[in-house]
């Protein structure tokens, strides 16, 4: 097996060396690729040094059975064809491809098998708020189909990238030191702040970002459903929480809600008021799942749950979901 990460020296790309070892997936031969700025670094993996090769035009994919792309969209968009010619599966965590219609959008816990059908031999990553979030509707939409959902989001830095976790705590220590305050990755400060833009702003008012949910959601769910989302940027250094109201085509009671979500794959159910036990982004960074809790009827819609969730976005939100789709497709090979 020869798998190749693009974008290996951002923090998405660091998560998949770290997520390939921590799940001994099956690599016999690992390629890095990256920017000129990037290219020579050297990183660790089973023990093995590996160089980052400058990303080109050129033969450099030929045998590669995967490919894990995450160096933005401009990137993914000029090197698919590159990457893809040989008949390597590139498995792209950017928005570049995302809502074509011959490109599948999979996360595994929900649209597994769409993953099958690539004919650009393209599968496309969702944005991390919508993985994380549909991972907890799969199993609350076999109770019963949903249909309208709102969404407050609390993302962390990492959403921006490993640059962006740096910025966050320069800031918090310029702060200390009573010095100006760094600004360079997000509109304003962040340190002590919350900021309610990620991305930049569609012609209706929403980010992209929101409108992302909006999409993605529907494609991979296979679903009708509505997403009105706000997404929010705050000072956690790592994993994004959301707050989520579901509106269902039945009633449904809080305890069937808790059943179906404890029993569902990739979530873990936290959620227990009375000793102050619900997910919280200071403990799912790190961690597999996605976390929920906080789940009860929604006082202003009587077919309506509300949920608090919280997962790791660098982790879940990118790059396992992108191994475990590879894992998937070995699986299925077999």
């Amino acid at each position: 097996m020869k798998v190749a990460i693009v974008g290996a020296s951002g923090a998405v790309g660091q998560e998949f060396l770290k997520v390939l070892e921590e799940r001994n997936f099956p690599v016999d031969e690992l390629l890095l690729f990256g920017s000129e700025r990037s290219a020579g670094r050297r990183y660790n993996f089973k023990g093995k040094e590996i160089e980052v090769k400058l990303l080109q035009h050129n033969d450099d994919f030929k045998g590669v059975d995967y490919a894990f792309t995450s160096a933005g969209a401009g990137t993914s968009k000029e090197f698919a064809e590159t990457i893809t010619k040989y008949g390597a599966v590139m498995i792209d965590n950017s928005s570049a491809f995302r809502m074509d219609a011959d490109v599948p959008l999979v996360v595994p816990e929900c649209n597994a098998a769409d993953a099958l059908v690539r004919p650009r031999g393209i599968i496309a990553n969702p944005n991390c708020t919508t993985i994380m979030m549909v991972v907890v509707l799969q199993p609350i939409e076999k109770l019963s189909h949903i249909r309208r959902i709102h969404v407050a989001s609390y993302q962390s830095a990492s959403g921006a990238g490993a640059q962006a976790m740096a910025e966050l705590q320069q800031q918090y220590r310029e702060i200390q030191e009573g010095k100006e305050v760094t600004v360079q990755k997000f509109a304003y400060q962040l340190a002590y702040n919350v900021i309610p833009q990620i991305d930049v702003f569609t012609d209706n008012g929403y980010t992209k970002e929101e409108m992302k949910m909006f999409n993605e959601t529907r494609k991979i769910l296979h679903s009708d459903v509505c997403c009105s989302a706000m997404c929010v940027r705050i000072s956690a250094l790592r994993s994004h929480s959301e707050a989520v109201w579901i509106e269902t085509e039945r009633p449904l009671e809080v305890e069937e809600v808790r059943q179906a979500l404890a029993a569902a794959p990739g979530v873990t159910l936290q959620d227990d008021p009375a000793t102050k036990t619900y997910p919280m982004p200071l403990f799912t960074g790190g961690k597999d799942d996605i976390y929920v809790g906080r789940i009860r009827k929604d006082l202003a819609n009587e077919n309506g749950i509300t949920l608090w969730l919280s997962g790791d976005q660098i982790k879940k939100g990118a790059a396992l979901n992108a191994v475990q789709i590879a894992e998937y497709l070995i699986k299925a090979q077999k």
